[in-house]
């Protein structure tokens, strides 16, 4: 009768009060990094950039796992972990800062649309996970939103930039799947904090080459931005991000990211100064009902 009960929990959509709060600060988190990104670049080269991100981040992480005496990953997790630190620690942010450069903060959220549909996707083949076709619906039509949107702000134009931005997405989709996986079993903010450990070396290499190839002018602006990539973004929003995602799984955690473009073009209108088109609030109204919905479908 017990395992009759047990089963039975497991196909019905469980609490999902903290850990889609927590999921949900994540993604708060990451809808400032694009803004923050486009600050860094007024002071450093996108080379300069990614590197140094990725190296202040790990510096952190590793204070962190000696204060809090982490223990090292077992075997089997490190060939995860390495696919988190090349997606979400040297892949996603080297791409999308050589996306920002000649793409608007606007246009670069057409990655973060189609992101969580990507991270779904690939959870449900690494775990073997079954959605119901209610959730699939409204993931697709929340992503399919996010999509036209952010692309009829910049006129659906490709350029280089679409390309480096779809790489981004691929590479970090993986990294999320991964890093969610993980954090069912570890503590999230270990994965996230081993991850950039082990992107450590390649983005000191990166920086001891960019630095003295692409010029720098500190500002207020550069160091303010920089500073949040590497606390925040790289590390501090994946920690509630994993944990969220431990708690109530991969596919609906990503779902929650539907809403980071639309937050990250409020942060693009107050801090960059650009354009709010008048189609967000309709676009806004679809997205979160689309949130809704996938929070409370069955698995």
């Amino acid at each position: 009768m017990r395992d009759n009960s047990s089963a039975t929990v497991d196909t019905i959509t469980p609490p999902l009060s903290k850990g889609t709060a927590l999921a949900a600060l994540g993604v708060l988190s990451f809808s400032l990094s694009f803004p923050a990104t486009v600050w860094a670049l007024e002071g450093f080269g996108p080379w300069s950039a990614t590197g140094i991100r990725g190296t202040a981040a790990a510096v952190i992480a590793v204070l962190a796992l000696v204060l809090a005496r982490g223990a090292l990953p077992a075997r089997s997790d490190w060939g995860a972990l390495a696919v988190v630190a090349l997606g979400c620690a040297v892949g996603f942010p080297l791409l999308t800062t050589l996306a920002l450069q000649t793409s608007s903060t606007a246009h670069s959220a057409v990655v973060i649309g189609a992101l969580p549909m990507a991270t779904a996707a690939i959870a449900a083949v690494r775990t073997g996970a079954r959605h119901s076709g209610t959730f699939w619906a409204a993931a697709s039509v929340g992503a399919l939103t996010v999509i036209v949107f952010t692309l009829a702000q910049n006129h659906g134009r490709p350029t280089l930039a679409d390309l480096y931005l779809f790489a981004a997405l691929l590479v970090c989709a993986a990294g999320y799947a991964e890093g969610g996986r993980l954090s069912a079993r570890m503590p999230g903010w270990q994965v996230i904090a081993w991850g950039v450990v082990l992107a450590a070396p390649v983005n000191l290499l990166v920086t001891l080459w960019a630095v003295p190839h692409e010029p720098v002018h500190l500002n207020a602006h550069a160091l303010i931005g920089m500073a949040y990539l590497a606390a925040i973004s790289q590390f501090g929003g994946f920690v509630v991000w994993y944990r969220g995602m431990g708690l109530i799984g991969v596919a609906r955690a990503s779902q929650l990211q539907l809403a980071q473009p639309l937050l990250t073009l409020v942060w693009a209108v107050l801090l960059l100064g650009e354009r709010f088109s008048p189609a967000v609030p309709v676009t806004a109204a679809v997205v979160l009902t689309c949130i809704v919905v996938t929070q409370r479908a069955r698995t």
